[in-house]
C-alpha cells in the first residue's frame, strides 16, 4: 500500500460521485492522507465540489458521459456517494480493470435500489424484515395493500430509488394511498415508476449500525462496528440523530449479526450504514447503504475517527479504529424558505452552546426543508447532547437574499 502526492505523476486519486455534505466530509478525510479527489455532481458548486482538487458537473445515470469521464480523469478508486448513478456502467468499468469501485460495483448496484437490497436480506439471507411488495403502477399498489392478502394498514410506501426520506409516506387508510403513490412519483432520484410499499413494524427505536470492513495487518477483511445511533424521522427525512443509542446485548448482537451477513455478502472494503428496527430484543433489518450515512454526522463529535475517516481509510486499506468518545448528538438546520444567496444568522450564539460544533454544507440555494447544515454536540450523556445539539440548530437563521 502506497500514497501518492496529489497534483504529481504519483498521485492516488479517487473519484466521488456525489458531493453533498457527505461526499465533502469524505474529500477531506481523504485530502488528510494525501489523495488526490475529483468531485462529481449533478450541479455546479456542489459542497464537496468547493473542497476537492478538481469539480466536474455531469448527469451521472447517463452511462456514456460517465464512461467518458472516467476514461479522461483515470481515477484509482471510484467512491460512490449517492443513488442516482449508473450502477451498470460502474459494473463494467470495474469487470474490466479499469478502476476499483469502492466497496464494490455489486454493492453499489444492489442498494441503489430498494427492491435489490430487500430481496437480497429477506430472500437469500433470510433476514427478518417487514412484510413488502412491489408495484409498478397504483392498481398493483391497491392490491397489494388491500387485496385478499394484503399488506394492510398502516404501511409505508416508498420509491424503490430515493435518499433522505424523499417520496415516503406512511399511510392508514385506502383514502391516502393515491397521494402516496403521486409523492412516491415525484421524490425518487430516478423515476422508474415502481415503488416498495411495507408493513408497519411496532418498534421501539430505529438505529443506524455504522459496520465497517477493513484490513487486517495480516490482509485478511476484518469487520467493525461502531456504538449503535439512534435518530428520529419526521417524514421519512432524519431531523436528529445520537450515539450511542441504549439497546439490550441479545438486540445488539442480533444487529450486529444481520449487519455483518448483510455486508460480507456485499463485500469489499469500506464503511456501510445498516439500519434497523427494535423492539425489545427484536430486531428486524430495513436497510443499507455502502456509504457513510446522513445519522453518522454525529460521529464527528462522538468518535475517535468519524464515520468519513472511516470510510477513506478502509477503502485506501488502513487501519480503523470505531471507538466511542463520548456521547454525542447532531440536529438538521434546515433552509426555512426558498431561493438564493443565502447567509446565515446567529452562528455565534449558537456556538456558545457547551460542547456544540456546526457544519454548514454551503449549499447554493435553499428550500425550505432541504438540509443546509447541522448542528452538533458531546455532553455526560446522551439526553445533554441532544438538548444541546438542538439548542444549538435552533439558534442558526438561514436568511434568503
Amino acid at each position: 500500500m502506497h500514497i501518492g502526492t496529489p497534483l504529481s505523476p504519483s498521485a492516488t486519486r479517487v473519484m466521488l460521485l456525489g458531493a453533498g455534505e457527505l461526499g465533502k466530509e469524505v474529500i477531506i478525510a481523504l485530502q488528510r492522507l494525501g489523495v488526490e479527489v475529483v468531485a462529481v455532481d449533478r450541479y455546479d458548486g456542489a459542497p464537496g465540489q468547493q473542497v476537492a482538487h478538481h469539480a466536474q458537473t455531469i448527469d451521472m445515470t447517463d452511462g456514456n458521459v460517465l464512461a467518458r469521464l472516467v476514461d479522461s480523469e483515470k481515477p484509482d478508486i471510484i467512491v460512490p456517494e449517492i443513488e442516482a448513478i449508473a450502477t451498470e456502467t460502474l459494473l463494467e468499468l470495474e469487470r474490466a480493470g479499469v478502476c476499483r469501485v469502492a466497496p464494490t460495483a455489486r454493492a453499489v448496484n444492489l442498494t441503489m435500489n430498494r427492491e435489490g437490497i430487500r430481496r437480497l436480506a429477506a430472500e437469500k439471507l433470510g433476514l427478518p424484515t417487514s412484510r413488502h411488495a412491489f408495484a409498478d403502477d397504483f392498481e398493483q399498489l391497491r392490491a397489494a395493500v388491500d387485496g385478499p392478502d394484503g399488506i394492510g394498514y398502516p404501511c409505508v410506501i416508498k420509491p424503490v430509488m430515493s435518499s433522505s426520506g424523499k417520496g415516503q409516506s406512511r399511510v392508514d387508510g385506502a383514502d391516502g394511498l393515491r397521494a402516496a403513490w403521486d409523492h412516491a412519483q415525484v421524490g425518487g432520484r430516478v423515476n422508474k415508476g415502481r415503488v416498495i410499499v411495507e408493513g408497519f413494524i411496532d418498534f421501539d427505536y430505529e438505529i443506524t449500525l455504522l459496520t465497517v470492513r477493513a484490513l487486517a495487518a495480516d490482509g485478511h477483511v476484518e469487520t467493525h462496528f461502531c456504538a449503535p445511533i439512534g435518530h428520529r424521522q419526521v417524514h421519512g427525512d432524519y431531523v436528529e440523530s445520537w450515539q450511542p443509542q441504549p439497546m439490550s446485548a441479545t438486540a445488539l448482537a442480533r444487529a450486529r449479526d444481520m449487519a455483518a451477513r448483510v455486508t460480507g455478502n456485499l463485500g469489499g472494503l469500506g464503511l456501510f450504514g445498516v439500519e434497523c428496527f427494535v423492539k425489545g430484543d427484536q430486531v428486524w433489518f430495513s436497510e443499507v447503504s455502502p456509504r457513510p450515512h446522513d445519522t453518522g454526522l454525529v460521529t464527528l463529535v462522538s468518535q475517535r475517527q468519524n464515520e468519513f475517516e472511516l470510510h477513506a481509510r478502509a477503502i485506501l486499506g488502513l487501519p480503523v479504529d470505531t471507538s466511542l468518545r463520548n456521547p454525542g448528538a447532531s440536529a438538521v438546520i434546515y433552509g426555512g424558505a426558498d431561493g438564493l444567496p443565502v447567509r446565515y444568522e446567529g452562528i455565534d450564539e449558537a456556538l456558545r452552546v457547551p460542547g456544540s460544533e456546526l457544519r454548514l454544507f454551503g449549499k447554493p440555494i435553499a428550500f425550505a426543508r432541504r438540509r443546509m447544515g447541522v448542528a452538533l454536540a458531546e455532553a455526560d450523556d446522551i439526553e445533554q447532547a441532544r438538548a444541546r445539539a438542538r439548542e444549538a440548530a435552533r439558534r442558526v437563521r438561514p436568511v434568503i437574499g
